[in-house]
């Protein structure tokens, strides 16, 4: 039995239920919409046909090809229609079977003759009002910033801020800044009055909270790794500009300096690269779900780690998967004006860039978990050398600076320095993206410029620095 067959098994065992169902061939195509929706509204899931429901018989099916066409009638009836991955076949037990995979995670709500439906245990039922407009603001149908709350009136905004914002624009001349506005998404038009959105009085608000009382970032710093009774707390207000400006400067005025190897000199720099940390307060308040009314954006600042959690789950298709390759935004409103204002860029490459600054300091990659409706990002101070460089034996490598190394070679000069020597192992731990054969000709480079040599054969083979030989 292969491996696709042990799988196939292990999900029958687990019986129907949220992610799982079983149908023969002869189930109507509305049933079968009406599962395939659910499923897709709520955590995915798998249809194997071939199965009798009661029983969990094997019957088999006798036409496959009639199966797949009742598949595609069904993912037709759903709306929008359900565009899918091809079921796929197997054989257990001389009965052939099909396997539709719903994956989760979609971009859209989808109804059935009107109905939007959800999976509860083994069934098949209507979203809750609530559990249905939740989802349709997590999945962009209804984008909550575009909402108009209730008593809202353009006076609501701070002409000041507006002009500001306006003036860094360099609009043509005799364009209006208030239809500007209206196209960015910040004002609505009802009848002849304009009103704000909320992306509108988050964004220019006179006083933001009035609308909103948790779109705060809720900063603290501990003096350990953990929570205690001592620490610094500053609750941070205002317009989402305003809360990025302040809590940028909190995390600076509250972290503490090192001497690291940055490159390969040595330099006093924060425990924290503050383009990652930039880049990571941007994300969180461009992107967390301001319908959550019940929390706010916390920052924590540990002895030993930063910790940023954003209130709602990732939007749309994101997963923790392809969560550096995916690009959708829960905000597009206030994504867009950040970028004008030159906090945000729309390329979507925000992730990315603190991986990469993350290891350019060479310090541990972030780590991204959602836990109980929230997303959190962890920065560690943890260097990615065992035991770390200190300033007292770290070398001068400021003479290798013009010999135009790439970041990879750097990043294996810096392991050298901390650890005496480096392995093809140990290099592969620190570039764990990159092709065996490129780490190797990074390598065989530094030796040709007699920046370190080779030692030992095969798998016993190490580098150290040429110049120094290794350190005892």
């Amino acid at each position: 039995m292969d491996d696709s067959q042990k799988e196939l098994l292990a999900l029958i065992e687990k019986g129907i239920g949220p992610r799982v169902q079983w149908f023969l061939e002869d189930v109507s195509p509305t049933i079968l919409a009406e599962t395939m929706a659910g499923m897709a509204n709520t955590r995915g899931g798998t249809i194997l046909f071939g199965i009798d429901p009661e029983t969990r018989d094997f019957r088999g099916l006798a036409d496959s090809e009639g199966v797949v066409d009742l598949i595609f009638e069904a993912a037709l009836l759903t709306d929008p229609p359900l565009i899918l991955p091809m079921p796929e076949q197997q054989e257990v037990d001389g009965a052939i079977l099909l396997q539709l995979a719903i994956p989760a995670g979609l971009p859209q709500v989808y109804a059935v003759e009107g109905r939007f439906l959800g999976r509860e245990g083994r069934f098949t039922s209507p979203l809750p009002p609530r559990t249905l407009r939740n989802k349709l603001i997590e999945r962009g149908d209804l984008p909550f910033e575009s909402q108009v709350p209730h008593w809202a009136r353009l006076e609501d905004l701070d002409p000041v801020k507006i002009d500001a914002y306006i003036a860094g624009l360099n609009l043509p001349k005799g364009e209006d800044p208030t239809q500007l506005l209206v196209r960015r998404g910040c004002l609505q038009e009802y009848g002849r009055e304009l009103l704000p959105t909320y992306a509108g009085l988050l964004l220019f608000g006179r006083f933001s909270q009035r609308w909103l009382p948790n779109a705060l970032v809720m900063s603290a710093r501990f003096s350990g790794p953990s929570f205690s009774d001592e620490f610094v707390r500053q609750e941070i207000s205002g317009t989402l500009p305003q809360q990025l400006r302040a809590a940028e400067n909190f995390v600076r005025d509250n972290l503490v300096t090192v001497v690291r190897l940055v490159g390969l000199a040595r330099q006093e720099t924060l425990e924290y690269p503050m383009e990652a940390v930039r880049e990571l307060l941007v994300n969180a308040i461009a992107h967390r779900d301001y319908s959550v009314q019940g929390d706010s954006i916390h920052l924590h600042v540990f002895s030993n780690r930063l910790e940023l959690h954003s209130p709602g789950v990732l939007p749309g298709p994101v997963t923790l998967d392809n969560l550096l390759e995916a690009r959708f935004s829960r905000n597009p409103v206030i994504v867009q004006v950040l970028s004008d204002m030159g906090f945000i860029e729309r390329m979507g490459y925000g992730l990315n860039r603190v991986v990469r600054v993350m290891r350019e300091h060479n310090l541990e990659a972030p780590r991204f978990e959602e836990m109980a409706g929230s997303f959190r990002v962890t920065l560690t101070n943890r260097v990615l050398q065992p035991g770390g460089v200190t300033a007292s034996r770290m070398p001068d490598l400021d003479r290798l600076a013009g010999l135009e190394l790439n970041s990879r070679q750097e990043a294996a000069l810096r392991y050298i320095s901390a650890n005496n020597r480096i392995t093809n192992s140990d290099y592969q731990t620190l570039c764990p993206d990159v092709h065996p054969e490129t780490l190797r000709r990074d390598l065989a480079g530094l030796v040709k410029k007699g920046i370190i040599m080779k030692v030992g054969t095969k798998r016993g083979t190490y580098y150290i620095l040429k110049e120094t030989g290794e350190r005892k």
